[in-house]
């Protein structure tokens, strides 16, 4: 079963409960809500605190649906709610045919509601607490649908800001993720430094040191070991692409090697 079947199917959000619990719990009915809620507890039980004890199937799922709903309430950000998002949301991240249908219905569910993003961004800030990299890599996924919808314009920016916010991500931090999504980052125009989150007066060393690990922390092999979905690492490669080049170009320009 494909991870979307999985998030479909009630894997994620039920063990949580909270605002992602009762999300699904509209979208799929709550006696199979309540029945996988008592699962999860009793799966859960002897782990350590819910965040804690989540394997990586489940990791897996809840990252996943994290993106859908949080993707749902950013279509929403600048009133102009179309199909566009949807359309958008299906090409970035490679549905399936045969779970298209679903998961916009989900993504409707989700914009439909009433409750604001904010709950929602504060329960998955609590998943991965321990885990920031998922944090950043979800903000990306956002990113690329705001992107796949016609460019980032100012609502969604506004949007991004305030989720980060919750996630814990400072200004500087933020500017650096929005560096490496937004496009045009490292061309000749863009700031390769802002990739990579320093100033143009950092020293030699700190700039390999802090392009090491980034390329670290952002290995998809390393992400998928804490839980990102496969479905999404195309997004971990791109975004690997894109701190290389921004380093390359610095070392270009600084004679480094």
């Amino acid at each position: 079963m494909s991870i979307w079947g999985k998030v479909l199917g009630g894997v994620a959000g039920f063990a949580l409960g909270g605002p992602l619990g009762a999300l699904m719990g509209a979208f799929a009915g709550h006696v199979m809500v309540d029945k996988n809620r008592q699962a999860g507890r009793a799966r859960l039980a002897g782990g350590g605190g819910p965040f804690g004890a989540f394997g990586i199937p489940d990791r897996q799922a809840a990252f996943t649906l994290a993106v859908i709903v949080l993707g749902a309430k950013m279509a929403k950000a600048d009133g102009q709610v179309t199909t566009d998002e949807i359309r958008a949301f299906r090409e970035v991240f490679h549905i399936p045919p045969e779970e298209a249908e679903a998961v916009g219905r989900l993504f409707n569910e989700a914009k439909r509601d009433a409750t604001g993003f904010e709950p929602y961004a504060t329960q998955i800030a609590q998943l991965f607490a321990h885990d920031r990299m998922m944090l950043e890599e979800l903000l990306g996924g956002l990113f690329h649908i705001a992107r796949a919808g016609g460019g980032v314009n100012q609502a969604e920016l506004q949007y991004l800001r305030q989720v980060a916010d919750i996630f814990g991500f400072d200004g500087r931090a933020f500017e650096r993720i929005r560096a490496t999504h937004m496009g045009g980052a490292v061309g000749a125009d863009g700031d390769p430094y802002a990739v990579l989150g320093l100033k143009r007066d950092t020293a030699d060393d700190e700039i390999k040191r802090t392009y090491r690990k980034l390329i670290r922390e952002h290995h998809p092999d390393t992400l998928i070991a804490k839980g990102m979905p496969q479905e999404f690492i195309d997004l971990a490669t791109q975004k690997m692409a894109t701190i290389n080049a921004a380093y390359d170009r610095v070392a270009k320009e600084r004679g480094l090697r």
